[in-house]
Protein backbone atom coordinates (compact mmCIF):
# COMPACT_ATOMS: atom_id res chain seq x y z
CA UNK A 1 0.00 0.00 0.00
CA UNK A 2 1.43 3.41 -0.76
CA UNK A 3 2.34 5.21 2.53
CA UNK A 4 0.38 7.99 1.54
CA UNK A 5 -3.01 6.17 0.82
CA UNK A 6 -4.96 5.97 4.17
CA UNK A 7 -5.95 2.52 5.31
CA UNK A 8 -9.57 1.88 4.80
CA UNK A 9 -11.78 -0.84 6.15
CA UNK A 10 -11.51 -2.93 3.03
CA UNK A 11 -7.63 -2.84 3.27
CA UNK A 12 -7.77 -4.18 7.05
CA UNK A 13 -9.93 -6.64 5.40
CA UNK A 14 -8.01 -7.82 2.53
CA UNK A 15 -5.13 -8.06 4.68
CA UNK A 16 -6.86 -10.16 7.36
CA UNK A 17 -8.14 -12.44 5.38
CA UNK A 18 -11.92 -11.77 6.31
CA UNK A 19 -15.10 -10.16 4.98
CA UNK A 20 -15.60 -5.87 5.52
CA UNK A 21 -18.72 -7.00 7.75
CA UNK A 22 -16.51 -9.00 10.19
CA UNK A 23 -13.85 -6.26 9.97
CA UNK A 24 -16.69 -3.65 11.69
CA UNK A 25 -18.13 -6.67 13.60
CA UNK A 26 -14.65 -6.46 15.31
CA UNK A 27 -14.93 -2.42 15.77
CA UNK A 28 -18.65 -2.34 16.90
CA UNK A 29 -19.20 -5.26 17.93
CA UNK A 30 -17.04 -7.50 19.11
CA UNK A 31 -19.19 -10.36 20.94
CA UNK A 32 -20.11 -11.39 17.75
CA UNK A 33 -16.98 -12.58 16.52
CA UNK A 34 -14.82 -15.56 17.20
CA UNK A 35 -11.62 -14.49 19.59
CA UNK A 36 -9.00 -15.93 17.12
CA UNK A 37 -10.70 -14.03 14.41
CA UNK A 38 -10.80 -10.53 16.22
CA UNK A 39 -6.69 -11.46 17.33
CA UNK A 40 -6.26 -11.81 12.95
CA UNK A 41 -8.29 -8.41 12.65
CA UNK A 42 -6.84 -6.41 15.57
CA UNK A 43 -3.18 -7.64 14.08
CA UNK A 44 -4.15 -6.39 11.00
CA UNK A 45 -5.48 -3.02 11.98
CA UNK A 46 -1.93 -2.41 13.99
CA UNK A 47 -0.13 -3.51 10.99
CA UNK A 48 -1.88 -1.01 8.72
CA UNK A 49 -1.91 1.79 11.13
CA UNK A 50 -5.90 1.58 10.72
CA UNK A 51 -7.92 4.43 12.74
CA UNK A 52 -12.04 4.01 11.92
CA UNK A 53 -13.75 7.76 11.21
CA UNK A 54 -14.83 8.54 14.75
CA UNK A 55 -17.52 11.10 12.95
CA UNK A 56 -18.96 8.68 10.55
CA UNK A 57 -19.01 5.63 12.92
CA UNK A 58 -21.09 8.45 15.49
CA UNK A 59 -24.01 8.87 12.36
CA UNK A 60 -24.41 5.00 11.47
CA UNK A 61 -24.28 3.99 15.33
CA UNK A 62 -25.88 6.69 17.34
CA UNK A 63 -22.83 6.51 20.01
CA UNK A 64 -19.95 8.72 20.35
CA UNK A 65 -17.66 5.42 22.07
CA UNK A 66 -17.14 7.74 25.11
CA UNK A 67 -17.16 6.63 28.66
CA UNK A 68 -17.28 9.03 31.48
CA UNK A 69 -15.44 9.00 34.90
CA UNK A 70 -14.97 11.42 37.69
CA UNK A 71 -11.62 11.96 39.00
CA UNK A 72 -11.98 12.23 42.53
CA UNK A 73 -10.58 14.57 45.05
CA UNK A 74 -6.62 13.79 46.54
CA UNK A 75 -7.33 12.15 49.45
CA UNK A 76 -3.95 10.16 50.11
CA UNK A 77 -1.04 9.97 48.10
CA UNK A 78 -0.38 6.20 48.99
CA UNK A 79 -3.86 5.08 48.79
CA UNK A 80 -4.65 7.31 45.87
CA UNK A 81 -2.22 5.28 43.22
CA UNK A 82 -5.41 2.06 43.62
CA UNK A 83 -7.73 4.49 41.31
CA UNK A 84 -4.84 5.32 39.43
CA UNK A 85 -3.91 1.77 38.63
CA UNK A 86 -7.37 1.09 37.48
CA UNK A 87 -7.88 4.09 35.92
CA UNK A 88 -4.73 3.19 33.78
CA UNK A 89 -5.96 -0.40 32.76
CA UNK A 90 -9.65 0.82 32.04
CA UNK A 91 -8.29 3.85 29.51
CA UNK A 92 -5.91 1.14 28.15
CA UNK A 93 -8.93 -1.33 27.79
CA UNK A 94 -11.32 1.06 26.33
CA UNK A 95 -9.32 2.34 23.78
CA UNK A 96 -8.11 -1.15 22.55
CA UNK A 97 -11.93 -1.51 21.63
CA UNK A 98 -12.73 1.58 20.56
CA UNK A 99 -13.37 3.30 23.38
CA UNK A 100 -12.15 6.65 24.76
CA UNK A 101 -12.68 7.82 28.93
CA UNK A 102 -13.54 11.26 29.33
CA UNK A 103 -12.17 12.22 33.12
CA UNK A 104 -13.84 15.09 35.17
CA UNK A 105 -13.57 16.32 38.33
CA UNK A 106 -16.17 16.67 41.39
CA UNK A 107 -15.50 17.54 45.12
CA UNK A 108 -18.71 15.00 45.66
CA UNK A 109 -22.03 13.27 44.74
CA UNK A 110 -23.93 15.85 44.25
CA UNK A 111 -21.79 17.77 41.99
CA UNK A 112 -20.58 14.12 40.67
CA UNK A 113 -24.29 14.15 39.64
CA UNK A 114 -24.80 17.38 38.07
CA UNK A 115 -21.90 17.03 35.77
CA UNK A 116 -23.80 13.46 34.46
CA UNK A 117 -26.66 15.80 33.33
CA UNK A 118 -24.57 18.85 31.86
CA UNK A 119 -22.36 15.86 29.98
CA UNK A 120 -25.06 13.85 28.78
CA UNK A 121 -26.09 17.06 27.30
CA UNK A 122 -23.18 18.86 25.91
CA UNK A 123 -20.60 15.49 25.11
CA UNK A 124 -22.74 12.83 24.18
CA UNK A 125 -21.33 10.27 26.41
CA UNK A 126 -22.50 6.89 26.13
CA UNK A 127 -21.73 5.41 29.63
CA UNK A 128 -20.40 6.18 33.21
CA UNK A 129 -17.74 3.78 35.22
CA UNK A 130 -18.46 4.60 38.89
CA UNK A 131 -15.83 4.22 42.12
CA UNK A 132 -16.07 4.59 45.47
CA UNK A 133 -19.66 3.19 45.79
CA UNK A 134 -21.37 3.32 49.25
CA UNK A 135 -25.03 2.65 50.44
CA UNK A 136 -27.79 4.31 49.29
CA UNK A 137 -25.77 5.80 46.44
CA UNK A 138 -27.31 8.43 44.88
CA UNK A 139 -24.92 8.07 41.28
CA UNK A 140 -26.42 4.99 40.74
CA UNK A 141 -29.89 5.94 40.91
CA UNK A 142 -30.02 8.90 38.60
CA UNK A 143 -28.32 6.80 36.21
CA UNK A 144 -30.61 3.94 36.37
CA UNK A 145 -33.96 5.98 36.59
CA UNK A 146 -32.82 7.53 33.57
CA UNK A 147 -31.47 4.67 31.69
CA UNK A 148 -28.34 5.44 30.99
CA UNK A 149 -25.19 2.69 31.25
CA UNK A 150 -22.98 2.63 33.68
CA UNK A 151 -21.11 -0.16 35.49
CA UNK A 152 -19.18 0.22 39.30
CA UNK A 153 -16.16 -0.68 40.30
CA UNK A 154 -17.92 -1.44 43.73
CA UNK A 155 -20.75 -3.35 45.05
CA UNK A 156 -24.04 -1.38 45.71
CA UNK A 157 -23.80 -2.53 49.29
CA UNK A 158 -27.68 -2.79 49.75
CA UNK A 159 -29.47 -6.04 50.77
CA UNK A 160 -30.78 -7.84 46.98
CA UNK A 161 -34.34 -6.48 46.54
CA UNK A 162 -33.50 -3.26 47.25
CA UNK A 163 -33.81 -0.27 44.95
CA UNK A 164 -31.02 -0.22 41.86
CA UNK A 165 -29.18 -3.01 43.18
CA UNK A 166 -29.49 -5.01 40.40
CA UNK A 167 -26.96 -2.63 38.25
CA UNK A 168 -23.61 -4.17 37.07
CA UNK A 169 -20.63 -3.92 39.39
CA UNK A 170 -17.47 -5.47 39.79
CA UNK A 171 -15.54 -5.63 42.87
CA UNK A 172 -12.46 -7.27 44.98
CA UNK A 173 -13.35 -9.93 47.84
CA UNK A 174 -12.06 -7.64 50.93
CA UNK A 175 -12.96 -9.84 53.67
CA UNK A 176 -11.07 -12.56 51.75
CA UNK A 177 -8.03 -10.50 51.48
CA UNK A 178 -7.93 -9.90 55.12
CA UNK A 179 -9.24 -13.46 55.90
CA UNK A 180 -5.87 -14.63 53.92
CA UNK A 181 -4.01 -12.10 55.69
CA UNK A 182 -4.36 -13.33 59.43
CA UNK A 183 -3.93 -17.12 57.98
CA UNK A 184 -0.30 -16.25 56.66
CA UNK A 185 0.46 -14.79 60.14
CA UNK A 186 -1.02 -17.57 61.59
CA UNK A 187 1.43 -20.19 60.00
CA UNK A 188 4.58 -17.93 60.98
CA UNK A 189 3.01 -18.81 64.67
CA UNK A 190 1.50 -15.71 65.56
CA UNK A 191 -2.17 -15.78 67.74
CA UNK A 192 -2.71 -12.01 68.55
CA UNK A 193 -3.07 -10.84 65.60
CA UNK A 194 -4.51 -6.53 65.74
CA UNK A 195 -6.81 -4.63 62.88
CA UNK A 196 -6.47 -1.19 62.28
CA UNK A 197 -9.66 -0.46 60.23
CA UNK A 198 -11.78 2.57 59.39
CA UNK A 199 -14.52 4.22 62.00
CA UNK A 200 -18.10 2.96 61.22
CA UNK A 201 -20.00 4.19 58.21
CA UNK A 202 -17.55 2.49 55.47
CA UNK A 203 -18.68 -0.54 53.71
CA UNK A 204 -16.03 -1.25 52.21
CA UNK A 205 -14.27 -1.11 55.34
CA UNK A 206 -16.45 -3.36 57.16
CA UNK A 207 -16.33 -5.44 54.22
CA UNK A 208 -12.56 -5.92 55.12
CA UNK A 209 -12.67 -5.96 58.85
CA UNK A 210 -15.45 -8.67 59.12
CA UNK A 211 -12.51 -10.74 57.24
CA UNK A 212 -10.28 -10.47 59.85
CA UNK A 213 -12.69 -11.05 62.78
CA UNK A 214 -14.10 -14.19 60.71
CA UNK A 215 -10.86 -15.57 60.55
CA UNK A 216 -9.86 -14.66 64.27
CA UNK A 217 -12.81 -16.56 65.46
CA UNK A 218 -12.30 -19.39 63.93
CA UNK A 219 -8.56 -19.32 65.48
CA UNK A 220 -10.55 -19.44 68.70
CA UNK A 221 -10.96 -15.51 70.00
CA UNK A 222 -13.36 -14.38 71.78
CA UNK A 223 -15.20 -11.22 71.31
CA UNK A 224 -13.27 -9.62 74.35
CA UNK A 225 -10.18 -10.21 73.23
CA UNK A 226 -11.23 -8.74 69.51
CA UNK A 227 -12.71 -5.71 70.68
CA UNK A 228 -9.32 -4.97 72.14
CA UNK A 229 -7.03 -5.81 69.38
CA UNK A 230 -9.82 -3.80 66.33
CA UNK A 231 -8.46 -0.38 66.21
CA UNK A 232 -11.20 1.87 64.22
CA UNK A 233 -9.24 5.13 62.86
CA UNK A 234 -8.88 7.56 60.04
CA UNK A 235 -7.05 6.55 57.51
CA UNK A 236 -3.67 8.02 57.26
CA UNK A 237 0.03 6.77 58.19
CA UNK A 238 -0.03 8.91 61.14
CA UNK A 239 -3.23 7.36 62.58
CA UNK A 240 -1.92 3.98 62.08
CA UNK A 241 1.34 5.02 64.24
CA UNK A 242 -0.98 6.22 67.12
CA UNK A 243 -3.51 3.39 66.82
CA UNK A 244 -0.94 0.34 67.13
CA UNK A 245 0.58 2.33 69.65
CA UNK A 246 -2.67 2.05 71.74
CA UNK A 247 -3.27 -1.60 70.86
CA UNK A 248 0.15 -2.67 71.67
CA UNK A 249 -0.22 -1.28 74.95
CA UNK A 250 -3.74 -2.81 75.65
CA UNK A 251 -3.23 -5.62 74.35
CA UNK A 252 -0.04 -7.00 73.36
CA UNK A 253 -0.51 -8.26 69.68
CA UNK A 254 2.33 -10.06 67.92
CA UNK A 255 1.02 -8.95 64.59
CA UNK A 256 -1.08 -6.66 62.70
CA UNK A 257 -3.61 -6.63 59.93
CA UNK A 258 -4.75 -3.27 58.35
CA UNK A 259 -7.03 -1.53 56.04
CA UNK A 260 -4.64 0.32 54.00
CA UNK A 261 -1.06 0.71 53.25
CA UNK A 262 -1.27 3.53 55.07
CA UNK A 263 -2.45 2.57 58.13
CA UNK A 264 -0.17 -0.08 57.46
CA UNK A 265 2.76 2.02 57.30
CA UNK A 266 2.12 4.07 60.30
CA UNK A 267 2.40 0.53 62.29
CA UNK A 268 5.35 -0.38 60.38
CA UNK A 269 6.94 2.93 61.53
CA UNK A 270 6.11 2.52 65.29
CA UNK A 271 7.34 -1.41 65.00
CA UNK A 272 10.58 -0.66 63.45
CA UNK A 273 11.22 2.51 65.78
CA UNK A 274 10.98 0.41 68.72
CA UNK A 275 12.65 -2.95 67.50
CA UNK A 276 9.60 -4.33 68.30
CA UNK A 277 8.83 -7.97 66.90
CA UNK A 278 5.71 -6.62 65.34
CA UNK A 279 4.43 -8.23 62.07
CA UNK A 280 2.47 -5.61 59.86
CA UNK A 281 0.55 -6.72 56.26
CA UNK A 282 -1.19 -3.93 54.68
CA UNK A 283 -3.71 -3.83 52.22
CA UNK A 284 -3.85 -2.59 48.48
CA UNK A 285 -0.23 -3.38 47.41
CA UNK A 286 0.86 0.04 46.58
CA UNK A 287 4.17 1.19 45.34
CA UNK A 288 4.90 2.52 48.96
CA UNK A 289 4.39 -1.01 50.05
CA UNK A 290 6.79 -2.40 47.99
CA UNK A 291 9.17 0.09 48.83
CA UNK A 292 9.25 0.08 52.17
CA UNK A 293 9.14 -4.02 52.22
CA UNK A 294 5.51 -4.21 53.69
CA UNK A 295 3.69 -7.39 52.98
CA UNK A 296 0.03 -5.95 51.61
CA UNK A 297 -2.59 -7.78 49.54
CA UNK A 298 -2.89 -6.88 46.32
CA UNK A 299 -6.36 -6.03 44.27
CA UNK A 300 -6.14 -7.33 40.95
CA UNK A 301 -7.14 -4.11 39.27
CA UNK A 302 -6.45 -4.97 35.85
CA UNK A 303 -8.49 -7.74 35.89
CA UNK A 304 -11.25 -5.84 37.57
CA UNK A 305 -11.15 -2.61 34.96
CA UNK A 306 -11.41 -5.38 32.23
CA UNK A 307 -13.87 -7.24 33.47
CA UNK A 308 -16.10 -3.81 34.40
CA UNK A 309 -15.58 -2.83 30.49
CA UNK A 310 -16.65 -5.80 29.18
CA UNK A 311 -20.17 -5.48 31.24
CA UNK A 312 -20.41 -1.90 30.34
CA UNK A 313 -20.09 -2.92 26.66
CA UNK A 314 -22.89 -5.56 26.87
CA UNK A 315 -25.08 -3.43 27.64
CA UNK A 316 -23.89 -0.88 25.09
CA UNK A 317 -23.74 -3.86 22.04
CA UNK A 318 -26.18 -5.93 23.74
CA UNK A 319 -24.16 -8.80 24.14
CA UNK A 320 -23.49 -10.89 27.02
CA UNK A 321 -26.18 -13.45 27.06
CA UNK A 322 -26.27 -15.22 30.21
CA UNK A 323 -23.12 -13.79 31.26
CA UNK A 324 -22.86 -12.69 35.02
CA UNK A 325 -24.02 -8.90 35.34
CA UNK A 326 -21.87 -8.94 38.90
CA UNK A 327 -17.99 -10.18 39.40
CA UNK A 328 -16.50 -10.37 42.89
CA UNK A 329 -12.70 -10.51 42.13
CA UNK A 330 -10.33 -12.31 44.90
CA UNK A 331 -7.21 -10.56 45.79
CA UNK A 332 -4.05 -12.26 46.92
CA UNK A 333 -1.25 -11.53 49.48
CA UNK A 334 1.88 -10.06 48.60
CA UNK A 335 4.58 -11.38 51.09
CA UNK A 336 7.56 -9.42 51.80
CA UNK A 337 9.71 -8.63 55.14
CA UNK A 338 7.33 -6.21 57.20
CA UNK A 339 5.51 -10.35 57.96
CA UNK A 340 8.75 -11.85 58.32
CA UNK A 341 12.07 -11.98 59.92
CA UNK A 342 11.77 -8.96 62.55
CA UNK A 343 8.01 -9.81 62.53
CA UNK A 344 8.30 -13.47 63.88
CA UNK A 345 6.73 -14.03 67.41
CA UNK A 346 8.92 -14.22 70.23
CA UNK A 347 10.33 -17.47 71.27
CA UNK A 348 8.74 -18.90 74.59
Amino acid sequence: MDSTTRPTLESVAQRAGVSRQTVSNVLNAPHLVRPETTDRVRSAIDELGYRPSAAARQLRTGRSRVVGLRLEPVRDGINGAVLDRFLHALTESAQARGYRVMLFTAPDDEREIAQYGELLDTADIDAFVLTSTHRDDARAAWLAEREVPFVTFGRPWTAPGQAHDDHPWVDVDGAAGTRAAVEHLRRLGHERIAYLGWPDGSDTGEDRASGWAAAMVDAGHDGSLLRRLHARVPDGVAAGAQAIERVLADASPTAVVCASDSLGLGALTVARSRDTRLAVVGFDDTPVAAAVGLTSVAQPLTEAAHRALDLLLDQLDGGGGARSRTVLLAPHLVERASSHGPGAPHTP
